[in-house]
């Protein structure tokens, strides 16, 4: 029966991706910058029902301009986060190709970075800055990778110089995976060096219904501190917040 159920799951799957690409293909070039965040919205909230994930929001999403920086679980994450606030995400540019996928992220309104060359993310940083001026809300994973679910990496400082040479503030968001029938941590969602995105999502779908929490804390300016010294003090406000 569970796999059965499992199978159920993923035919919606597929159904409410192929939905949400035709949208971004045909509806999305005719709505404002408003609607299309309240879309995205809603399609994440919709594609979480279906795979059997209740979202839990504590705390209050900083209006722009403000970077969110969250630690980093699954694929699912973006996900989460547009579910509870709407924000740009900067993502590995390795998503934008995959099929499906890379449209919808696309849609969402993702900055994409090759993670392994500096330069490009400098040209990241840049645009980040741009965005932040213009008052948008932005969002990062530092950790640079997703973590194990327990516990939250080292934050990497780059992408933070954005906020800093913008004059914005950054909002730690802490995200954590609940069994919602023990309220204990579920591991399932997690994505691992040897999963693969298909292996990770039918892992998920024979899990029992899931919370996803997502935490924010409150919004932190520079006041001095370099990257360096920020990113650490984020990376510490994260793992408070999960605690």
């Amino acid at each position: 029966m569970q796999t059965l159920r499992a199978l159920a799951k993923f035919v919606r799957v597929i159904a409410w991706i192929l939905r949400g690409y035709w949208r971004v293909r045909t509806v999305f070039p005719q709505l404002s910058d408003e609607q299309q965040a309240r879309a995205v919205e809603v399609w994440a909230r919709g594609m979480l029902a279906i795979i059997g994930i209740e979202v839990r929001v504590k705390g209050h999403p900083a209006p722009g301009p403000v970077l969110m920086a969250a630690n980093h679980i699954s694929w699912l994450d973006i996900l989460v986060m547009h579910a509870a606030c709407h924000c740009r995400f900067v993502a590995k540019s390795e998503i934008r190709s995959w099929p499906l996928v890379g449209v919808l992220t696309t849609g969402g309104g993702s900055l994409y970075i090759e993670r392994s060359s500096n330069r490009d993310a400098m040209r990241v940083v840049h645009h980040m800055a741009a965005a932040l001026k213009q008052g948008q809300v932005l969002a990062v994973f530092p950790e640079g990778g997703t973590g194990d679910g327990i516990t939250v990496m080292p934050f990497h400082a780059n992408l933070l110089q954005a906020a800093i040479s913008a004059d914005a503030p950054i909002q730690p968001v802490a995200l954590q995976f609940i069994d919602a029938a023990t309220e204990s941590v579920s591991l399932a969602p997690c994505y691992r060096d040897a999963d693969t995105l298909v292996s990770s999502l039918w892992r998920t779908l024979c899990a029992p219904p899931l919370l996803a929490q997502v935490r924010y804390g409150e919004k932190q300016d520079a006041a001095g501190r370099s990257r360096r010294e920020w990113a650490h003090d984020l990376q510490a406000a994260v793992a408070a917040l999960r605690t």
